[in-house]
């Protein structure tokens, strides 16, 4: 163990056991609020009908952008100024962006109080896996890591009943307002019973610079992606934030590959496979993301189907995705992993050509065109996404573990913040956004799941390697290879 696991000076013993129970229940909560808005932004419409729906999906990807643009930095930091500080600091923003957001009085300030939870949420995750590394002997690591893990995953199966629970009982506030209480039990027993990690000498900063223009690009690319159909593709603005976008993600690029402690690891990408795979989770991202928005939405729009009933349909999808996802986890083999990879695709975009089809129409289905296109989405989810996280780990050393798989859920992100925008375009392009509209996203679902398929078909077999070692529990900054696929369900 490289981080102290035991107090000296008379303060009790690290209980590895109680560490993981803290740290698995912020984790459990932050993934949670990757999924349960979901549920909500039907009833979130509805209390702005003054805002329009492309500027409210900023609810959904103001989250995803700013997990995604500081999950990597973050890591480094909580290795740099220690790590029970970042998690117990960002634990404390992220409960504080959660009554704000719970109490927001307009769109805009949910908007933004969105962005602080996922800011936030940025610092917990890499924080609290760096934690359960450094208390844990290393004999049980590894089922701990598993039983971390398992908490993320689950999130994602009972994130719809929890938020249906709580939006039919109370309102959509309360699926913010529940993080309070949460974050306080959590924030009084870490502060006694967290290790304190004590930093290397000479650790510096992640790049301060590089990380606010990965961050700001990736959030202009969304914004133009996002308004583009209301102010015109061709308008100044449109092309003005695209542009201004991809400059900044270029300047972060640049200056990572140049600076002692880059903002994004792009050393990670010499390796092809990694490089490969990262694209794979980007291209899947964007239908995943517009999919898991577009069924709440679906479900009681279309359908008419009341919040319950849509979180009770909901759970068919996730639960297949922790089943699939827990028979990917135990596939070791990685001559595999790119057959499980193409395999889930295509039950994801079999899913989607589904509901693109006359099988959704205006009459509920539930039975004859929800279970089978739920299990094959949930399924095809599971099985692409889990695989996906296995690859980026295992194409690199393994003292390289966390930090490409961390960068694999990065480009997840990406992918999902631009997928949640382009949901808001399409609809935003009909006049009503009937079942033309959906059938237009789930068309566009599809296609971008095949071309994913297709370039996972390219995915290099695994290099012959050595016996791998035990990942170090030095380096933090994303979820293990089980986690990625049920938590993005």
């Amino acid at each position: 163990m490289s981080d102290t696991s035991q107090q000296t000076g008379g303060q009790p013993q690290v209980n590895p056991g109680l560490v993981l129970l803290l740290c698995s229940g912020a984790t459990f909560m932050a993934f949670l609020d990757l999924s349960v808005v979901n549920i909500a932004f039907p009833e979130i419409i509805k209390a702005f009908p003054e805002t329009t729906m492309a500027n409210l999906t900023w609810v959904v990807s103001g989250y995803a952008v700013m997990f995604a643009a500081l999950l990597t930095p973050a890591g480094r930091l909580a290795d740099t100024v220690g790590r029970a500080k970042v998690f117990l600091g960002s634990l404390v923003g992220f409960t504080l962006a959660s009554l704000l957001c719970g109490a927001a009085p307009s769109a805009n300030w949910l908007i933004i109080g969105r962005f602080l939870q996922g800011a936030m949420a940025a610092g917990m995750i890499p924080a609290a896996l760096g934690l359960i590394m450094a208390a844990t002997p290393l004999p049980q690591l590894m089922k701990a890591i598993g039983a971390w893990s398992a908490a993320a995953g689950f999130s994602a199966v009972i994130g719809p009943v929890i938020g249906g629970l709580l939006v039919d009982h109370f309102s959509w506030r309360s699926v913010f307002y529940i993080n309070g209480p949460i974050g306080l039990i959590l924030l009084v027993a870490g502060l006694r019973a967290l290790p304190r990690h004590l930093p290397p000498a000479g650790s510096k900063l992640p790049d301060p610079v590089g990380t606010v223009a990965f961050a700001v690009g990736v959030a202009f690319v969304v914004a133009a992606l996002t308004e583009g159909d209301s102010w015109g593709w061709a308008d100044a603005r449109t092309l003005g934030l695209l542009i201004c976008g991809l400059a900044l993600g270029l300047v972060a690029l640049l200056r990572s590959q140049k600076h002692e402690a880059p903002a994004i690891d792009t050393g990670l990408w010499k390796s092809r496979r990694f490089a490969r795979t990262n694209l794979v989770a980007s291209i899947f991202g964007v239908s995943m993301f517009a999919w898991l928005l577009a069924g709440p939405l679906w479900a009681t729009q279309i359908w008419g189907w009341s919040i319950m009933q849509a979180a009770g349909a909901l759970s068919v999808g996730a639960v297949a995705s922790m089943i699939t996802s827990t028979v990917a986890g135990r596939i070791s083999d990685g001559s595999k992993h790119r057959v499980l990879v193409v395999l889930g695709l295509l039950m994801f975009a079999a899913c989607t050509a589904m509901q693109a089809s006359a099988l959704f129409g205006t009459e509920p289905r539930f039975w004859s065109a929800w279970v089978p296109s739920g299990i094959l989405g949930g399924g095809g989810l599971g099985f692409a996404a889990t695989a996906l996280s296995s690859i980026a780990a295992t194409s690199l050393p393994p003292v390289r573990f966390a930090a490409g798989v961390g960068m694999n859920l990065t480009s997840r992100q990406v992918g999902g913040a631009i997928g949640t925008a382009g949901l808001a375009a399409i609809m935003a392009s009909y006049a009503k956004p009937g079942v033309d509209a959906f059938h237009a996203v789930y068309i566009a679902c599809t296609v971008v799941s095949v071309v994913a398929a297709l370039v996972a078909l390219t995915l290099p077999d695994p290099a012959p390697a050595p016996a791998q070692a035990q990942p170090q529990p030095q380096s933090a900054g994303s979820e293990s290879p089980s986690t990625a696929g049920a938590a993005g369900a």
